[in-house]
């Protein structure tokens, strides 16, 4: 899985995002600019997260499987932009994600990719008879690797980060999550200190 920022709300110049967030967060209250974190990190405690959705992030995420994206892409306040199984020809090689539990049982692993194998077989030869590939793609496994480019403001991308990081989230998309969480305190810890501390350093992640 490879994760990476592509662009963000750059702000007021020659600043980041934080001072674009602090701005409009002191056009509430009528106050002048003093400390950006502070004051960011005060209204998110409060839960006046309204002025963080004046940035976001854009990911490109590479390698994650259907089932991930899936997951993903329920995540409705965001856009995307995804590789297309209908347009993209799939045939040979097909990349596959590896469950761990899986990657760690060998003879789980053995039977997991005789299926795949069988599945990229099968694929190839629809292709070769003519199929298009809006309709060959239906043999595909949600194990298929998938290409996705993702934007969410900073609001929209806390609530992924809080649900997402959880133990009780799926690996790969908490795996994901993760990854994601490191970028965005990298460009605006002020906003996501809180978050980072909790499943970042406690964790030791």
């Amino acid at each position: 899985m490879k994760v990476k920022v592509l662009g963000f709300t750059h702000g007021i110049a020659p600043m980041g995002p934080e001072d674009l967030l602090e701005y409009a967060g002191r056009v509430c209250y009528k106050t002048d600019t003093r400390d950006a974190r502070k004051f960011l990190q005060a209204r998110i405690r409060e839960g006046h997260e309204s002025l963080i959705e004046h940035a976001s992030i854009t990911f490109e995420i590479e390698g994650i499987s259907r089932a991930c994206s899936h997951q993903l892409v329920r995540h409705r306040i965001a856009s995307y932009s995804q590789e297309s199984q209908r347009y993209v020809d799939m045939r040979g090689p097909i990349e596959f994600v590896v469950p761990p539990a899986i990657d760690a049982n060998e003879d789980a692993l053995e039977v997991y990719f005789k299926f795949l194998t069988i599945v990229e077989d099968v694929y190839d030869e629809l292709r070769g008879m003519g199929i298009r590939k809006e309709d060959a793609r239906f043999v595909l496994p949600n194990a298929t690797q998938t290409r996705i480019v993702v934007t969410m403001n900073f609001r929209a991308l806390r609530h992924f980060i809080k649900v997402r990081c959880d133990k009780a989230a799926q690996w790969e998309i908490r795996e994901l999550a993760t990854k994601m969480l490191h970028l965005a305190y990298d460009i605006a810890p002020s906003v996501f200190s809180d978050l980072y501390e909790e499943y970042i350093i406690e964790r030791g992640m």
